[in-house]
């Protein structure tokens, strides 16, 4: 290989001509005289002919350069120039591709892999074998595959078939991996840019075993990382972070339900050379309860999203108050300390019990003060029951005279300590202890109870004490109501009784109350496990945890310690669930700092290599065939009649050398696949296929193939169709007008299409074909999906620029589809719940048929089945049912795309045959 610069020679010992086209000047700029036409002579004539000596005629000038033109373009097209090539350089030894596959490569990861292919196609092409070394380790129980050369076209199917991993990579490890490795191997590393524990480490290693190449990310193209956003009031304060201080720059963070559903945008600003940028977010308490995550908008990756769970959900607490009527000394009052202590984080209503409990709220507050009859008490009673938690807070009123609405049985008239006619002194708190919902929250000697209301001795009293005072003697207790909580703090819940409410303590305690209302206990170190119930894979996205992620311990999800037996995502029950996030831990991200010399230094490139090989032939044939016609001329063959000297055996040697040419060309131009594209072409005319879009993502192209495959067999079951295999395309490459139906599953790590991919949509779609575009999440139900702020909507929107996509409506009741084989009213696939959108009737070009069906309901997952017909994913919420249901629409789908509105007539049939007279 021969570099020079973005230009390089596959084969530069062809180059070794270009010396002898001053050789060829040579030869070409003489040529013989043409022959002369004489006509006989009578013989008399002879005698006076006398022989002439002919000098040779020159070629000219012009030619004899367009000729050695044409040579020189033959000799560098057999060199195999290459633009902007790969960064293999020269060598036939074997080749080592290290690849950063950690959270840190999300955010570039297609210019890793594309980068990947430029560099593997070039070792394919020179037969050199290659060893891959991903450095992020592999899924738990899969074990890190073995570091063994193999062909480079191997490689690159392993490689086409990655994705960035969740967790942080592991150069540690990379370099015990490499100790086997034998010197004289060259390296090419493509970094994330980053600093990471070992990273010298493997440099070392990688320049002692050969020649070291290293990609890396720089200034604004390296990772960025959404962490921990601040919450103070109505007030949420999400943050983003970057690795290294450049220009300023702003990103855009979409604010997102737990369904997928877009809440809001919030634009953050990252200041010229600050590596923070923060935003503020003001939404009504009941909007912000919806979020589950705040993710940056264009980026795909686990670092890219935060996580919110049930703990940052902002809750409606009540006080009861009787009549709204304010205390003699408001400030002094029950009510006011505690609307204090909670109206920070909470919304605080105040009324009476009937008005309290026709709102949504998750714990009422009953000071002692708030004097109630039996029959408002039954009523909180039973709220109660039903999954709420009341909690009461003593005094003289429940002193003098107990309620059975406690969740002990109490002493009358209350326990005085420290006044001045007692010898007890103010008693203080006992620590916590591990099962009490208060534990780990720090108790100081400064807090003094003075007088409490005491609980008669029972066997179960210990198990309902959730705080006590150093006597022993239980300070709050509680016990479960039915579905939900009853608690009573045996002390005031303002200063009379004890200066608990003066203190931080006090605000705590009643946050971890209101936790506890949603099922959100605390977590605290050496607690259960919590078992994984949803995690994040290398581009954000949530799916059910497998069996290989393990629970993981409080502490380390309170300190966002994730790996690949913990990776991100949501622990603990359903509906009381914790997230783990990336931006929880201390991500230091610091960029890859100064190499030494021996290491070449390259940047991802965004332009693709490009092979002049066929390009320079087929400039050489254009030229090669002017040349032609013009020695034609030249020689008086052409439309010239009279006799000229010129070129014979020049013109004919580029004839020649043309001619030898163009199957080279054709070689070259033609892909490789011809024959079996031919066949695919036969086989498409000769039977009914319907065909899914490659999206480049593995396991989505594979779920499409198993959905048509389970579609068609069951369409051979029920109805006359019967349909082939199923055939992926390639947008742009591949012809589409003998597939009468398309299926787009939409995914966020698709490539954005090229010209030639949208025109051929286009002609796709103008001619009468029918695409399914599915954007496979539960989230899309009820959205204007082009509008859509979710990942997939996005990608959505990025894939479908340019394509004529027309006005689209959700289906109605009377839609064709509804009836085209089976009565539907609904459309399911692996989700339930998403709207389907058409192209209106009235405006469908081809005889009322939609070109464009877009909906989200993730159909193929449904239809899906492996080689002995079992489903190879569960459908949500409904089960085999729904499933069921799922293939219907599949039915009647087919049924539309191959017959169009014939069902549309079929209805009025009656009406047709009346105005024919019949």
């Amino acid at each position: 290989m021969l570099s020079l610069g973005a230009l390089a020679f596959a084969s530069p010992w062809f180059l070794l001509g270009l010396p002898l086209l001053p050789l060829l000047y040579w030869l070409l700029r003489v040529t013989p005289p043409a022959p002369a036409r004489v006509s006989f002579p009578a013989v008399r004539l002879l005698l006076g002919l006398h022989p002439q000596e002919e000098t040779p005629a020159r070629t000219p000038l012009w030619l004899v350069l367009l000729r050695i033109a044409i040579a020189a373009l033959i000799i560098l097209a057999l060199a195999r120039p290459l633009l902007n090539p790969s960064g293999l350089g020269s060598g036939n030894g074997p080749l080592l591709l290290v690849i950063d596959n950690g959270w840190t490569a999300a955010r570039q990861w297609n210019s890793h892999v594309d980068e990947a292919e430029r560099i593997l196609a070039q070792a394919e092409r020179s037969g050199r074998p290659v060893y891959l070394l991903t450095t992020a380790a592999a899924d738990p129980g899969s074990g890190d595959e073995l570091l063994e050369p193999l062909p480079a076209g191997q490689v690159r199917s392993r490689v086409s078939g990655l994705q960035p991993r969740p967790w942080a990579v592991d150069h540690v490890a990379a370099v015990a991996r490499l100790a086997s490795l034998d010197r004289g191997t060259q390296s090419i590393w493509l970094s994330d840019g980053l600093e990471h524990e070992g990273t010298d480490a493997l440099v070392d290693r990688l320049m002692d075993i050969g020649g070291v190449t290293i990609f890396r990310e720089e200034g604004t193209d390296l990772p960025r990382l959404v962490v921990a956003p601040e919450s103070e009031g109505l007030v949420l304060r999400p943050t983003v972070t970057r690795a290294e201080g450049g220009p300023q720059e702003a990103a855009t963070l979409l604010i997102s339900g737990a369904g997928g559903e877009p809440i809001g945008a919030l634009e953050v600003v990252f200041p010229a050379g600050e590596t923070e940028a923060a935003g503020e977010l003001r939404l009504p308490a009941d909007l912000r309860n919806r979020i589950s995550s705040i993710a940056l908008e264009g980026e795909s990756g686990a670092a890219a999203r935060y996580l919110l769970d049930e703990a940052w959900r902002r809750r409606s607490v009540g006080i009861v108050a009787p009549g709204g009527s304010e205390a003699p000394q408001p400030l002094l009052s029950e009510v006011y300390y505690l609307q204090r202590a909670l109206e920070p984080f909470n919304d605080m209503l105040r009324g009476d019990v009937d008005e309290l409990l026709e709102q949504e709220i998750s714990v009422v507050l009953l000071p002692d003060g708030s004097q109630l009859d039996a029959a408002r008490l039954s009523t909180l009673e039973d709220w109660a029951e039903a999954g709420g938690m009341l909690v009461r807070f003593a005094g003289p009123a429940l002193a003098e005279e107990a309620d059975d609405l406690v969740p002990v049985q109490l002493r009358g008239g209350g326990r005085t300590l420290g006044g001045a006619l007692t010898w007890d002194t103010p008693a203080q708190l006992s620590p916590f202890e591990d099962g009490s919902p208060f534990g780990g929250l720090a108790v100081t000697d400064e807090i003094a109870v003075t007088r409490q209301v005491l609980a008669e001795p029972t066997l179960d009293l210990p198990e309902r004490t959730w705080a006590k005072l150093t006597d022993g003697t239980p300070i709050v207790t509680a016990e479960p109501r039915g579905e939900g909580w009853l608690v009573l703090f045996h002390t005031s819940a303002n200063t009379e009784w004890s200066n608990l409410p003066l203190s931080g303590l006090f605000v705590e305690m009643l946050r971890r109350l209101v936790d506890l209302s949603q099922g959100v206990a605390s977590i605290e170190e050496g607690g259960p496990p919590l078992v994984p119930l949803q995690v994040m894979d290398g581009f954000g996205r949530l799916s059910p945890a497998l069996p290989s992620v393990l629970p993981i311990a409080p502490e380390d999800l309170v300190a966002g310690r994730f790996s690949p037996e913990h990776p991100p995502g949501l622990y603990g029950e359903e509906g009381a669930s914790r997230a783990l996030n990336i931006g929880d831990a201390e991500n230091e991200m610091l960029p890859l700092g100064p190499l030494p010399a021996r290491i070449q230094e390259e940047n991802y490139r965004q332009t693709a290599e490009t092979d002049l090989f066929a390009w320079l032939l087929l400039a050489a044939l254009l030229i090669g065939l002017a040349d032609f016609v013009l020695g034609l001329r030249l020689r008086g063959l052409g439309w010239r009649p009279e006799p000229a000297s010129g070129s014979g055996s020049g013109a004919a040697a580029t004839t020649a050398l043309c001619l030898l040419a163009l199957p080279l060309v054709a070689l070259a131009l033609w892909p490789t696949a011809t024959k079996a594209a031919d066949e695919d072409i036969v086989e498409a005319l000769r039977e009914t296929r319907f065909a899914y879009v490659i999206t480049g993502v593995p396991a989505v192209d594979r779920m499409s193939e198993a959905g048509l495959t389970g579609l068609s067999r069951l369409l051979r079951q029920r109805t006359a169709i019967e349909p082939g295999d199923p055939q992926g395309v390639r947008l742009g490459r591949d012809e589409l007008a003998f597939y009468p139906l398309l299926y787009w599953p939409i995914s966020p790590e698709q490539r954005s299409l090229d010209t030639a991919a949208r025109d051929a949509l286009n002609d796709y779609l103008l001619y009468g074909g029918t695409i399914l575009i599915d954007l496979r999440e539960q989230s899309a139900a009820g959205r204007g999906l082009l509008g859509d702020r979710s990942q997939n909507g996005q990608a959505l929107r990025r894939l479908t620029a340019g394509i004529d996509v027309p006005p689209l409506s959700p289906v109605p009741p009377d839609h064709v589809m509804t009836k085209a084989f089976y009565l539907l009213q609904d459309f399911p696939g692996r989700f339930d719940g998403g709207s389907l959108w058409v192209e209106s009737p009235d405006r469908a070009d081809n005889d009322g048929v939609a070109s464009v069906i877009i909906g989200s309901n993730d159909w193929a997952s449904a239809w899906a089945v492996d080689e002995y017909g079992i489903p190879l994913a569960a459908v949500v919420p409904g089960g085999e049912r729904q499933r069921e249901m799922a293939f219907r629409f599949g039915v009647n789908l087919a049924m539309y795309a191959l017959t169009g509105n014939y069902k549309a007539d079929q209805v009025h049939v009656p009406f047709i045959l009346e105005r024919l007279g019949q």
